[in-house]
C-alpha cells in the first residue's frame, strides 16, 4: 500500500468515547450554515494561513489530519484496501484525501463513499474521533476518498440553482431532500451568493433538510 507520508496504525481509537460524540455533535451544527452563521465552517472559508479558522497553529491542524491518516491506514489495512493518502490542511481545516494508487484500486475504494457519501460521513467521524482523543480537542477534519467531495458539490450547485430558478418562478418556497451537515453547506453557500433568494434548515437529523424561499 503506498502513503504519502509514514504513518503508525492506531486502531484504539476506534472505540468511542461520550465525550468525543458530544463534540462532533457540535461540530456537525458547525458545517451547517445556518446553525451557527453562514459561511462559518465551510470547507472553503477563508483563515489565515498560519492558523486555523479555531485559532489553532498550522503544524496543530498538520497534526491532526497525521492522526486521521494513521486511523485511515489502519482501516485500509484491515479492508486490504490500496490507496495513497494525502494529509493536508486547507483553508484553516485539517484534510485528508484517499486517492487512487495507480492500481486500478478506484472501483474498490468506491466502497468507502457508499450510497450518498454515507459510509464516507461515518468515517469522517471515525477519523475526528482519533483526532480528539489523542488530542483532547474537537476537530473539523475533513475526510475525501476518491474526490467524491468536489464532484457532490459540483452536483449540489446544480441543484441548489435549479430550486433558485423554480422559487425565482413561481415565487413559493422549495424544500429540497434530506442532506448531511456537509451538502447542506454546500447548498447553502451557493443560495447565499444568489440574488433574490435565502436558505434555511428545518428538521432533525437524518432528515433535516433546506428549504429555499424568496428574500422577504
Amino acid at each position: 500500500m503506498s502513503f504519502v507520508t509514514d504513518t503508525t496504525s492506531d486502531l484504539d481509537a476506534r472505540g468511542t468515547d461520550g465525550d468525543a460524540l458530544d463534540q462532533d455533535a457540535k461540530l456537525d451544527e458547525v458545517e451547517d450554515g445556518d446553525d451557527a452563521g453562514e459561511g462559518e465552517g465551510s470547507d472553503g472559508d477563508a483563515a489565515p494561513a498560519a492558523s486555523g479558522g479555531n485559532g489553532r497553529a498550522a503544524a496543530d491542524l498538520f497534526r491532526e489530519s497525521e492522526i486521521a491518516a494513521d486511523y485511515v491506514e489502519g482501516l485500509l489495512d484491515i479492508l486490504d484496501y490500496d490507496g495513497d493518502i494525502d494529509e493536508l490542511v486547507v483553508s484553516g481545516r485539517p484534510v485528508v484525501e484517499v486517492v487512487e494508487g495507480g492500481d486500478g484500486s478506484g472501483r474498490r475504494l468506491q466502497a468507502l463513499v457508499g450510497q450518498r457519501g454515507a459510509t464516507l460521513e461515518a468515517l469522517q467521524e471515525l477519523s475526528r474521533l482519533a483526532v480528539f482523543r489523542q488530542t483532547g480537542s474537537p476537530s473539523r477534519l475533513l475526510l475525501d476518498v476518491g474526490g467524491y467531495r468536489a464532484l457532490r458539490r459540483k452536483e449540489l450547485g446544480a441543484i441548489a440553482k435549479n430550486a433558485a430558478e423554480k422559487v425565482k418562478e413561481y415565487g413559493e418556497a422549495v424544500r429540497l431532500e434530506p442532506m448531511s451537515a456537509f451538502e447542506r453547506k454546500c447548498v447553502h453557500d451557493v443560495i447565499n451568493a444568489l440574488p433574490g433568494v435565502e436558505s434555511e434548515s428545518e428538521g432533525v437529523e437524518p432528515a433535516r433538510r433546506i428549504v429555499v424561499r424568496p428574500v422577504a
